[in-house]
């Protein structure tokens, strides 16, 4: 047999082992996930369930869900084991102050554009000229005025009526 004969084999053999070495290296950061559970962290289950490790068994971990509820799962069912900023974000929806923090960045812009000796709540009433002139020559702000007039005057039409 030939080299080409075999190479699309070989790349498929190739390619095999590389997705089957991928999935090990997964499973294995999951069971390393798994075993680093200690007592009072926080995890979230496959299910979507957010609880904290009660107790951390072989095969099994108690979860308290909240007061008075405590679940056995599986720690296969444990897809997360969460930082403590993490779950208190998440379930108690305390989040860190994030002005104290030096990179602050607004979650709007107009503090960013605002100076001090402008008003805050006063806009501007006149319109702002963008340099646009009408064919004619004449500012565009002309040209809505002579526009708006010609509005008001009747159309002439072919003599086509609908009230005939």
């Amino acid at each position: 047999m030939s080299l080409v004969t075999l190479l699309p084999f070989i790349v498929l053999i190739g390619a095999m082992f590389l997705m089957t070495r991928s999935a090990k290296k997964k499973q294995q950061q999951a069971l390393e996930m798994r075993n680093q559970m200690q007592p009072g962290s926080g995890v979230r289950t496959i299910g979507g369930m957010y609880a904290t490790v009660k107790e951390v068994n072989e095969d099994t971990v108690l979860l308290d869900a909240g007061p008075g509820v405590e679940l056995i799962f599986a720690k296969n069912s444990i897809g997360a084991v969460l930082s403590d900023d993490e779950y208190n974000r998440i379930v108690h929806g305390i989040e860190h102050d994030l002005k104290d923090e030096v990179g602050f960045v607004p979650d709007d812009a107009s503090s960013l554009t605002e100076s001090d000796d402008s008003a805050a709540g006063a806009p501007d009433d006149k319109p702002v000229d963008l340099g646009k002139k009408d064919q004619a020559g004449e500012p565009a702000g002309d040209a809505v005025t002579a526009r708006a007039k010609t509005d008001d005057e009747p159309k002439k039409t072919d003599g086509d009526t609908e009230g005939k």
